[in-house]
């Protein structure tokens, strides 16, 4: 790879996987032939958002013309970082993918004076997997006439001392949306750091902290019981999933409008036929129904794209977050 490829962050592979080569991918499985086994990376340990996704899609892609098996191997650790390091000396010849939430290759690289992985990461899109939105939730510390963002915001300047949200973890997506949507309705919101998100539910559900920032799915099984409730959601329209929730913009905050993907990436240096074929396998197992519906049961919107589709998103995403973290001071480092 020449110096200047190496210098981005993210390589599409050109325009040998444009949509008009994509559309040659049958006749490029026949040609190679099905790998003996394909091993999925994620940063994130076995039970996760990442981990189910990554064993619905070794299931979908095994047995097919792309692998004969395929295994999952949880590289946990550092933020999701220690997957995208490992990439960095693995075949590029489609044994091996990287599964990743757009947060590791987008956030990271602004938040972190140090990675685990050398910028550029030498890491080739290949397809988006899914999509999700965020919600923010209140807890029995909060009155229950407190029904929407606008009414916890009123709430919050009355009672200074209780305003504050809870995340999985500080330097999150959760955490900087929270953060960012209370710094916009002119609100100081004292955050909470709970190391994961069943820690983070329980924090808001035992009253402990007074609302959690998370991803809708997280709070499905709470919200069914009563436990807690949805005061917004983050996507541009309303969530499919929870359909009587208002958006942040439509309770006046215009600029905040977020959702995040996971995708699936080849080592850098991978050829465009080999960006191909695994592009073309994962977006089959993808569209499986018992994938689409499982991804569901948990808010995740399954959501395949091109390879250039994927780098173009990771590209756009990660420009737009520059000027909105310099808004907010976060240290993760420390």
């Amino acid at each position: 790879m020449s110096g200047h490829s190496r210098r981005n962050f993210v390589r599409a592979s050109g325009a040998a996987v444009s949509l008009a080569v994509l559309g040659a991918g049958s006749a490029a499985s026949a040609q190679y032939g099905a790998r003996a086994s394909v091993r999925i990376v994620t940063g994130f340990p076995a039970g996760g958002t990442s981990d189910t996704l990554c064993r619905l899609v070794a299931q979908g892609i095994a047995g097919t013309d792309y692998a004969k098996t395929a295994t999952v191997d949880n590289k946990s650790g550092d933020g999701g970082q220690r997957a995208v390091q490992a990439m960095l000396g693995a075949p590029t010849d489609g044994s091996v993918l990287l599964e990743t939430p757009a947060a590791v290759l987008i956030l990271y690289p602004h938040l972190r004076k140090k990675l685990g992985f050398a910028e550029p990461a030498s890491v080739t899109a290949v397809t988006m997997a899914c999509t999700l939105e965020f919600a923010i939730a209140a807890g029995p510390a909060v009155p229950a006439d407190v029904k929407t963002l606008t009414d916890f915001f009123s709430w919050c300047k009355a009672n200074p001392e209780k305003a504050s949200f809870g995340s999985p973890g500080t330097g999150s997506v959760p955490q900087l949306i929270g953060t960012l949507v209370g710094k916009t309705a002119g609100v100081a919101l004292k955050h909470m750091d709970f190391n994961s998100p069943r820690a983070m539910l329980r924090g808001v559900t035992d009253g402990i902290v007074s609302a959690g920032s998370g991803p809708i799915g997280d709070f499905l099984q709470e919200l069914k019981a009563g436990k807690l409730r949805l005061l917004g959601v983050s996507g541009k329209t309303r969530s499919r999933f929870v359909p009587d929730v208002p958006t942040y913009v439509e309770q006046g905050l215009t600029d905040m409008a977020f959702s995040e993907w996971y995708g699936f990436f080849l080592p850098g240096d991978a050829s465009a036929s080999v960006v191909l074929r695994a592009n073309q396998a994962l977006r089959t197992a993808l569209k499986r129904p018992d994938v689409v519906d499982h991804l569901a049961q948990v808010a995740l919107e399954a959501r395949s794209s091109t390879p250039v589709e994927l780098a173009t998103r990771l590209k756009a995403d990660k420009e737009r977050w520059g000027p909105l973290l310099r808004r907010i001071n976060i240290d993760i480092d420390n």
